[in-house]
């Protein structure tokens, strides 16, 4: 079985998605799940892009210890150095260089001939040797470039100390049989590639990201760049979870096989989503609340008389239990603690207690606590930091011909701040008075509430996103059984990440 590197931009290419956008604490506690789920590298971020993208590779590089942490950067020295000087106290550090390499590019984008981009390649290449090991060099739009001038690329690369070489398939544009026959043909004629890793990294744009990194493994590639939910710049990346469960599933056609930890991937899916509160659509492969669901009654009786009637995946290999323990507001500490540790979370005394006293309320709100209910606690537990806001109450009135009007209590250190207001509806109002008593200049920019569990008393999960003045954008989360009560904890929430982001 060939072993098949999971190179995971989830942090970086991802994180350029829309909306999708993570401050220091959440990229870490996310570089410490996929430590967890067992990819091989994590591509931290992009160093040189600002001094806080500087700043998370190089937690994210202090933070992990069994991965390659890599940065990405241009082929310049500036880019090098700061990629060089966020990675060198990891473990196993990794410089990502890239340089494009196709006709449309060099005209419009670098304005450079193909003799400089071969020189410039095998300087910075060399460069980037002489202060790490692992060097990554790729192609950017390598799919529409010259395939000749590709290989002389490569071969550039090669010569000048690079470990790992990367063919992008930048904008989609690429099919499975096109891609697997250009890395049939750069395993011909690259000088040396028989000594390092072929990599591929394939956008989604016209669906087939997933498609075309099978093809490829199946041509001869080594390692697979993809992202955790396929999240990624415009359609997205290859789907990690995808790009896994297809070679788990299909050893005997892909001869290929990962170190992933299978039963860690649902909840790595569950935990990107809440970070970016971006929903998981239910049709999604592995993941969706779907991937596992029958309601046709042919298909209910085929899955009740054997499971692989129409399940080619046993959804406890991705980390989905079908665990019927029962827990209620009777329930202990203890009781808490094994249904959690059956899910796959192991907390902290401290986390625990944490998510105990949440789920204490709860269970004085809803008859029967279920998995999901579990699950949403776990995942919406916030680490309060100094100068954070906490809601303690609020009384809301609404109705058709009357004043909205909201009463907010918060609590922030040691102070209790108090403040009502009128509004457009109940939600404008409490927003008013948040802004008003924390004297912030906020505007709501999208809101959505989603039932997270099912029933008349389904906890509802509220995601707002807000912006400043200055054009910073945050995302906020909140739960709870009343909807009006989760929309005012998310937004308390995306504050609490604005003012901690600006401290």
């Amino acid at each position: 079985m060939k072993r098949i590197k999971i190179f995971d931009t989830t942090l970086r290419d991802g994180e350029q998605s829309p909306g999708c956008s993570m401050n220091l604490s959440e990229k870490i506690e996310m570089a410490r799940q996929l430590e967890k789920l067992g990819v091989d590298i994590i591509e931290a971020g992009f160093a040189i892009a600002s001094p806080m993208d500087h700043k998370s590779v190089q937690s994210i590089a202090a933070a992990v210890n069994n991965c390659t942490v890599a940065s990405l950067a241009r082929c310049t020295r500036g880019d090098i150095d700061a990629a060089w000087d966020a990675v060198k106290e990891a473990k196993h550090p990794r410089i990502h260089v890239f340089l494009a390499t196709s006709d449309i590019h060099m005209e419009y984008k670098l304005q450079m001939t193909r003799e400089q981009v071969l020189s410039r390649i095998s300087e910075m290449v060399a460069y980037a040797k002489s202060l790490c090991e692992d060097i990554e060099f790729s192609a950017e739009d390598a799919s529409r470039s010259d395939w000749a001038f590709l290989a002389r690329c490569y071969s550039n690369a090669v010569a000048a100390g690079a470990t790992t070489l990367n063919v992008p398939d930048t904008v989609g544009y690429s099919t499975p049989q096109e891609m697997g026959e250009l890395i049939t043909y750069l395993r011909a004629n690259v000088t040396g590639i028989e000594n390092v890793d072929i990599s591929v990294h394939c956008h989604n744009d016209l669906g087939m990201a997933v498609a075309n990194s099978l093809a490829c493994i199946k041509a001869g590639a080594t390692q697979v760049e993809c992202t955790v939910n396929g999240i990624g710049e415009r359609a997205g990346n290859a789907s990690l979870e995808e790009l896994v469960m297809a070679l788990h599933t299909r050893p005997g056609y892909y001869e290929a096989e990962t170190g992933i930890n299978t039963r860690q991937i649902y909840r790595s899916s569950k935990l990107l989503s809440n970070i970016t509160g971006v929903p998981i659509p239910p049709s999604k492969a592995i993941v969706g609340a779907n991937a596992f669901a029958h309601e046709s009654g042919i298909h209910q009786h085929g899955v009740l008389a054997n499971a692989l009637t129409y399940e080619i995946m046993n959804s406890a290999d991705v980390g989905v239990p079908q665990n019927t323990m029962v827990l209620g507001k009777h329930s202990g500490k203890h009781a808490l603690r094994d249904k959690l540790i059956s899910m796959g979370y192991e907390l902290d005394d401290q986390e625990l207690e944490a998510v105990f006293t949440r789920f204490k309320v709860m269970a004085d709100k809803k008859k029967n606590i279920t998995r999901k209910d579990i699950e949403a606690l776990v995942l919406h537990r916030r680490n309060v930091t100094i100068g954070s806001c906490r809601l303690m109450s609020h009384v809301v009135n609404t109705g058709a011909g009357v004043p909205n009007t909201s009463f907010i209590r918060l609590q922030r250190e040691e102070d209790v701040l108090e403040d009502v207001a009128i509004g457009s509806g109940p939600l404008d109002a409490s927003f008013k008075a948040i802004n008003r008593m924390l004297g912030v200049d906020v505007r709501l920019d999208s809101f959505s509430l989603n039932a997270v569990t099912d029933g008349e008393d389904a906890i509802g999960e509220a995601v707002v996103k807000l912006s400043t003045p200055e054009g910073e954008t945050y995302t906020g989360t909140g739960l709870s059984t009343d909807i009006i009560e989760s929309s005012i904890r998310a937004y308390v929430n995306g504050i609490n990440k604005m003012m901690e982001a600006n401290a």
